[in-house]
């Protein structure tokens, strides 16, 4: 998700921001693990998923410390600025002047500001949010600044295509599959019938289509005033984690659990490593999170808690599925593992539920991550005065929608 669940800047406790981000990193990610922790054995799984949460965290305290950085210096220019005003300011006048300026106008700066200014002041303390964008032109040069954007669009898109693929999978299943208490798990093939002589491929591509075409159209507008959508799709989010983890832990411990993982696969390596990395994704969003923390002379410290939940999480959300179900039949979306399998859960409202929940959580997030690419495919080919180089001779508008 771009940015953090409060967009006005309030500032909140620590603790606060401790769920933010914990809800931040907790996503989609999440429901891919269990497939890539049977794909590549639990042992390489946990050494795997342990050392990239690791380097995802010092990766985090690198962009707090840019941060802190960043305003440090915007502090100290702002500093300089007021140095040259009130230079310039008295320079104009005599000693005389000043004297009769001082007792005729009013005061214009209050005293408790003069009083506190000769107190000790933390120029690296983060009170002004700071884009990564901002802070990679203040940093980087040209090529530099570049880069940055040509990384996070590149980023995007493939949370864009993750999305756009996890949507229809699941519409697919819910429509293809056999959702019968009676049938079992059963492992379908692409080219399996769906609707007649319509395959599962061929409605996986009907899904598809009627996805971008309904959340494409998004693209042209701006995400506003989206705090309370957020806030129930995280809702939605945890109920749907918390019944899956307890669903699987109480077959397991029935000793109905059909999983036996291997211990380790190297050829599931690759797969695994995809869905690690992009399960901490976080960094992006910093500024808009770490910014409104009251109290942040612990935020490594918060963010170390962090890290270690949510490798927590990770952790007991795929052991209990690996050993819940059998490792063959595991899906790619974990959730549709709940809706053909009534020795897990009969019910079948909460079946379906399962079965859609990434279409409704990812479907919300989906326009607002499609702006944020917008927005930096603008900002890389921006100049000054508002012209793109190579693209003058087509309408702006039909390449950047606004």
């Amino acid at each position: 998700m771009p940015g953090g669940i409060t967009e006005s800047g309030e500032p909140y406790s620590p603790f606060v921001g401790l769920v933010y981000m914990f809800n931040l990193i907790v996503g989609t990610g999440a429901l891919t693990m269990p497939k890539a922790f049977a794909t590549a054995g639990w042992v390489v799984s946990i050494s795997l998923i342990s050392f990239l949460g690791f380097m995802s965290y010092m990766t985090t305290t690198f962009v707090i410390e840019a941060m802190a950085s960043t305003n440090a210096q915007l502090r100290w220019k702002r500093r300089e600025q007021e140095e040259v005003h009130d230079s310039d300011s008295t320079s104009e006048y005599s000693d005389d002047d000043v004297v009769v300026r001082g007792r005729s106008e009013p005061e214009t700066k209050p005293i408790l500001s003069v009083q506190r200014s000769g107190g000790h002041v933390d120029h690296f303390d983060i009170v002004e949010r700071v884009e990564m964008g901002q802070m990679a032109s203040m940093f980087f040069n040209k090529v530099g600044v570049n880069m940055f954007y040509i990384c996070i669009i590149v980023y995007l898109y493939g949370d864009l295509a993750i999305y756009a693929a996890a949507v229809p999978i699941s519409l697919m299943e819910m429509a293809c599959g056999n959702h019968s208490c009676s049938a079992g798990s059963v492992k379908y093939n692409d080219t399996d019938p769906c609707w007649g002589s319509v395959t599962r491929k061929d409605a996986y591509r009907v899904f598809l289509s009627v996805f971008t075409l309904c959340l494409g159209p998004f693209t042209f507008f701006n995400a506003q005033k989206t705090k309370y959508l957020q806030i129930l799709t995280s809702l939605m989010r945890w109920i749907a984690f918390s019944m899956m983890i307890i669903l699987a832990l109480i077959r397991i411990g029935k000793d109905s659990g059909k999983g036996r993982p291997a211990v380790a696969n190297l050829s599931g390596v690759p797969n695994l490593f995809g869905v690690c990395v992009y399960s901490f994704m976080c960094q992006h969003s910093l500024p808009s999170l770490v910014t409104p923390i009251s109290d942040k002379k612990r935020v490594g410290t918060l963010v170390l808690v962090d890290y270690v939940l949510i490798l927590g999480f990770y952790v007991l959300l795929s052991f209990t599925a690996i050993f819940c179900f059998d490792s063959a039949l595991l899906h790619d979306m974990y959730t549709l593992n709940f809706t053909d399998n009534c020795d897990v859960l009969d019910i079948p409202f909460l079946r379906y539920f399962l079965g859609l929940f990434p279409v409704f959580t990812i479907s919300t997030n989906f326009p607002i991550i499609a702006v944020t690419l917008r927005n930096n495919w603008k900002t890389l080919f921006h100049r000054d005065g508002g012209t793109y180089p190579w693209v003058r001779w087509l309408p702006p508008d039909l390449l950047f929608p606004s």
